[in-house]
């Protein structure tokens, strides 16, 4: 394990609401949120509306920023994220999650607290000089967000879509070229 549960699953979730951007766009519905909001034991508020979809799409942008920036500007993103929304870390422990930070009210924002959650999360990566584990994916028609956690840091690719568009130009290339 890299990083904390509550920080990996923080930067997984950042990652997944990033790539959702791409065409064709995978948050468009209150459903898709709610997937987000449970596959990434999200706790606190959360309004199941056309208005809250609308802010958590708005920060995709924002998220990609925080996620892709280098060491410096990251950290002034970080910083500028937590003071906008005078962020006060604590310790909480509830459902299978063990003690971790939360540094929002649970009653803020979904869009602020995903924000806020990401901008901790990126603390620690900044802090454990693992930013080369954000990238961007290698298919040269692809902008996603890789991240590898593997242990040999071998990930290339965004998507198993990705992923296996490019094992099948190789093979084609190798099989043109015999």
């Amino acid at each position: 394990m890299v990083f904390a549960n509550d920080t990996d699953l923080c930067l997984r979730s950042a990652v997944e609401l990033v790539n959702s951007a791409a065409a064709p766009d995978s948050l468009t519905s209150i459903d898709d949120l709610d997937g987000i909001f449970d596959r990434y034991g999200y706790t606190g508020r959360h309004d199941r509306s056309d208005a809250e979809l609308h802010q958590v799409r708005a920060i995709r942008g924002e998220l990609r920023d925080l996620l892709l920036g280098d060491p410096e500007t990251t950290v002034a993103l970080i910083n500028s994220t937590l003071g906008r929304y005078s962020s006060v870390p604590r310790l909480v422990r509830h459902d299978a999650i063990d003690w971790h930070l939360h540094a929002v009210d649970d009653f803020a924002p979904l869009a602020h607290r995903m924000l806020v959650e990401t901008a901790m999360a990126m603390i620690d990566v900044i802090r454990a000089d693992e930013t080369s584990r954000l990238t961007t994916c290698a298919d040269d028609e692809c902008d996603g967000i890789v991240l590898d956690l593997s242990r040999n840091r071998s990930r290339r690719y965004c998507s198993t879509t990705c992923g296996n568009r490019n094992a099948v130009a190789a093979y084609r290339a190798r099989r043109a070229a015999d």
